[in-house]
């Protein structure tokens, strides 16, 4: 590839006979006449720009249009901070600068090259004789103006999906080559066209990669251990950067590729994929190489475990399926009876996230119980003993929170949720911003006791000067989090909705003591369950914004199943469960990606 420019003029009638070709075929110059196409490839100019590197910066002045003819390109703005975010991409056949040629203003953006990509410019003396002589080629480019404010202005549909993957290894000892041939054969069983591609193409044209990319959904591009021309090669092409490093077996040194890593700002995504032995304990501070590395997700896969290579390649490609677990205290043992659903279905669940009794669920799921471990852990802390039991003076809270830190330490340890074996967050209510607050690391039980501190009930968490309660009071089913990740399809499941409390006295202020304990009898609420109901009623207008994200809604009938129910969990997960395979059922086809 080229990595200068050269005028097409000056370098014969054959390369410009050859451009004449190309320009022909671009929707901007249809109906373009034979001699205007002649003089247009004469005064064009051949860019070959790698990958990373600036075509222009924002404020520069506007004195050409680019067209791309092979590679892609990426529209960044910066915020006032500085940080750079990709707002839309350019493919071969589109143009670029077009906006500031019309309007003559400087750069509105800057303009780098996803990967290698080679363009065609056209001076702007050049473009106004020809908008002149043919005005179809100004209307042209007004409705490409028009498009682009539109996307603009809907920023989260105008990136593409991942198309091409750079798998590095981080040790010299990673089996590059065993993990890439797994992965493709996991992508080809999700019907999707994928390529290959090692050293062996290394003095390919750019126009050949670019074929690649149109010819098949997934391109693999094996790099090397070393920063060789071929992985630097890799690592250009790339929309997503995948690092491989072991689990078990720290790399001893750092891989010499990591010196041509991109610097944050181009687009890519890096991720990291942790390799583990069988039967052998985890070794590498996982959190530690995340922050390292700057990774956006991370995976693990299990030495022999076609179903890890399998998820990882649904998650990359935007096949997954994510669920997300609402709050709603001992009704969430529902959730149970969701999962064992999807289960027998044969449906599998990549990806868990909720809130409150919620992200307990989900937390045991990501951390692969089985049902039978999960249950026989919910009992013991739930069913056999009464967590709230601590009762204090209620400076804070009506209870300590001790028993509850201890149950949740006891039963999910010192694991991290980084270590899950399948990703999970959680999510808690920052009364200090007023916002959710979505785990992503730490201790699992630490984030779980932030997002079931049910204010009034358990005493909050503090992180810093932040004070962390029950993620249901602001938000009970956060399939926002999940649908934001944009993975694939999503799944919430919402056990608080039909939920109702009653009284059977006419007036609580008026009663006596054994009034109001004989109601309780009856069933009118107390102050624990009251201010968990308070704490997971969100008004109707956003529980239907909320509904709007995901794609299969199930919301299980729990009928005689109270908050604080904590017996009655068989009726919760057999109820779960039947409303799960009757939604499945009808809707199960849903989860299947077009």
């Amino acid at each position: 590839m080229n990595n200068g420019r050269s005028n097409l003029g000056t370098h014969g009638a054959s390369r410009v006979s050859s451009v004449r070709e190309k320009v022909a075929t671009l929707p901007l110059f249809e109906g373009l006449s034979a001699r205007d196409l002649d003089m247009l490839a004469a005064e064009l100019e051949w860019l070959g720009l790698p990958g990373g590197r600036e075509l222009f910066r924002e404020g520069d002045p506007g004195d050409a249009l680019f067209v791309v003819v092979a590679g892609r390109l990426g529209v960044v703005t910066a915020d006032a901070e500085g940080h750079q975010t990709i707002i839309n991409q350019i493919g071969a056949g589109e143009t670029v600068g077009e906006m500031a040629l019309v309007s003559g203003e400087p750069r509105s953006a800057t303009i780098i090259a996803m990967r290698d990509t080679e363009l065609l410019r056209l001076e702007k003396p050049a473009f106004e004789r020809l908008t002149n002589d043919n005005p179809g080629v100004l209307r042209f480019i007004t409705k490409l103006l028009v498009r682009r404010l539109h996307q603009m202005s809907h920023r989260s549909t105008v990136v593409a999906d991942c198309t091409t993957i750079a798998l590095v290894p981080l040790g010299r000892g990673v089996e590059v080559e065993e993990f890439t041939h797994e992965f493709a054969q996991a992508f080809a069983r999700l019907q999707l066209r994928v390529f290959v591609a090692d050293r062996r193409h290394l003095d390919q044209p750019t126009e050949w990669f670019n074929a690649l990319e149109e010819d098949h959904d997934i391109v693999l591009y094996q790099a090397e251990f070393d920063s060789s021309e071929w992985t630097r090669l890799c690592i250009r092409q790339a929309d997503r950067i995948v690092l491989l490093t072991s689990a078990t077996d720290p790399p001893t040194e750092l891989a010499p590729a990591l010196s041509v890593m991109p610097a944050a700002g181009r687009g890519e995504k890096i991720e990291i994929v942790f390799l583990h032995a069988a039967g052998s304990p985890k070794v590498v501070e996982i959190d530690e190489m995340l922050m390292r590395h700057g990774v956006e997700f991370h995976y693990h896969v299990r030495e022999n475990n076609r179903e890890d290579v399998a998820r990882a390649a649904r998650l990359m490609s935007g096949r997954a399926v994510g669920i997300v677990f609402s709050g709603g205290g001992a009704r969430g043992f529902a959730h149970l009876g969701v999962i064992r659903a999807f289960r027998n279905a044969g449906i599998p669940l990549d990806m868990f996230g909720g809130t409150s009794i919620g992200s307990i669920m989900a937390a045991a799921a990501a951390m692969e119980w089985t049902e039978e471990e999960a249950l026989e852990h919910f009992k013991s802390a739930f069913v056999k003993t009464n967590p709230l039991s601590d009762y204090t003076l209620p400076f804070v809270a009506v209870v300590r929170g001790r028993k509850v830190s201890r149950l949740l330490r006891e039963h999910l340890g010192e694991s991290l949720i980084e270590e899950c074996w399948r990703p999970f967050f959680c999510t808690s209510s920052n009364l200090t911003s007023g916002e959710s607050k979505v785990h992503r690391t730490g201790p699992i039980w630490r984030a779980i006791r932030a997002s079931i501190a049910i204010p009034g009930v358990l005493p909050p968490v503090i992180e810093g000067h932040q004070i962390l309660i029950d993620g249901a009071v602001i938000n009970n089913l956060p399939v926002d989090v999940m649908s934001g990740m944009r993975r694939g399809r999503v799944v919430g499941v919402d056990v608080a909705r039909e939920h109702v409390l009653a009284a059977d006295t006419a007036d609580l202020e008026a009663s006596s003591l054994w009034q109001l304990f004989s109601a309780k009898r009856r069933g009118t609420p107390n102050i624990i369950s009251l201010l968990m109901s308070a704490g997971t009623v969100n008004n109707e207008a956003q529980l239907r914004l909320r509904h709007q994200q995901v794609d299969i809604l199930i919301e299980p009938v729990l009928d005689g199943v109270g908050m604080l129910d904590w017996k009655s969990y068989d009726k919760a997960i057999e109820q779960g469960y039947l409303e799960t395979m009757e939604v499945l059922e009808h809707f199960g086809d849903r989860l299947t990606p077009a």
